[in-house]
């Protein structure tokens, strides 16, 4: 296995292939983007490094430039203009790399952001999102979103479903399985050996003895006692509001939400720039910005690489942890 990071080309009409040429000029970190050449072009032109295309990703060590392993995508991108005739594309290159992770061949895979409706409208996309599909490519039943910075590390036990929706799916099961990833993780990946888990409640003030929701008593609360029970330093349910100033995060290693925004909000209010997005309990490791295309900004050279710059060194860290303590999966 090479040290080159395998990159997804993401949706090219995005800032994806800007920041992906910062990259290889500013950050340090080989990798090698599985796309369509004529789509990273421009963008390796504006940042003043030469584009290379290669016929596997270890040739990216030795490249001169940005490397690009070609994969076809069916149309060319306009900046600003997403295209659902690339959808079929964008999939193929995160199989592609999924692939070469698996095989061994690369030590992480490390995603350029996507578009959810060009993949429906391109492909029929079947999945709630990237973390999802990444799961059914990895062959595990659930993967954990774990979003990270300096400042602040968080995962939400439901992820892409309405709000509406998660107080039926906020069962139990839910919330011990996200731990025991979680905390399986923080060991093997990032070297914590005795994780610090914090827990939110759903409702405000965490409930406040049921006054104001039950979720904590009757769901949260049993999960935390079980996982407890097998040792794991937990505390919580939490009340969400007063969790995340910065005396609160001193006292845990991962703060866990109980939906979406709850998590995120506080993370990319922190430190949006440098956040990095990770998927968990995968068989490989998946690292993403945090942000999304950024359409309006594709094209404009405002484009900023610092939160893919991030999730590359961290997607070399996780790689060189497991090759330390031996785990790969």
């Amino acid at each position: 296995m090479t040290g080159v990071i395998a990159l997804t080309a993401g949706d090219p009409a995005g800032i994806g292939p800007e920041i992906a040429a910062l990259a290889v000029r500013d950050g340090g970190v080989p990798f090698c983007v599985l796309g369509d050449p004529r789509h990273f072009a421009n963008a390796a032109r504006a940042a003043g490094v030469p584009l290379t295309e290669v016929a596997q990703p270890d040739a990216a060590a030795d490249a001169d430039g940005l490397a690009v392993l070609p994969i076809e995508f069916a149309a060319p991108a306009v900046p600003g203009q997403p295209d659902p005739a690339n959808g079929a594309g964008i999939i193929k290159s995160i199989e592609a790399a999924v692939q070469y992770a698996m095989a061994g061949t690369v030590p992480a895979v490390c995603t350029l952001p996507v578009n959810k409706q060009v993949l429906i409208e391109g492909t029929g996309f079947a999945f709630p999102g990237h973390t999802e599909f990444l799961a059914h490519l990895g062959g595990v039943a659930r993967s954990v979103m774990m979003l990270t910075s300096p400042e602040l590390s968080v995962v939400p036990v439901t992820v892409h479903i309405p709000l509406a929706d998660v107080p039926k799916a906020l069962t139990g099961a839910a919330i011990i399985a996200t731990l025991r990833v979680t905390s399986a993780a923080l060991m093997h990946d990032f070297r914590i050996a005795h994780p610090r888990i914090a827990v939110a409640g759903l409702n405000p003030h965490a409930g406040e003895g049921g006054v104001m929701g039950t979720e904590e008593v009757r769901v949260i609360a049993p999960a935390l006692d079980t996982l407890r029970a097998e040792g794991m330093d937990i505390i919580g349910p939490l009340p969400g509001d007063t969790m995340f100033h910065a005396a609160a995060r001193e006292t845990y290693d991962v703060a866990i939400a109980m939906y979406h925004d709850q998590g995120l909000i506080p993370l990319k209010t922190l430190n949006f720039a440098e956040g990095v997005n990770v998927t968990l309990g995968l068989p490989f490791i998946r690292t993403s910005p945090v942000h999304g295309t950024a359409y309006g900004l594709a094209g404009s050279g405002r484009a900023q690489a610092t939160s893919l710059i991030s999730s590359l060194r961290l997607a070399q860290r996780m790689a060189r942890a497991r090759a330390t303590h031996g785990c790969h999966a």
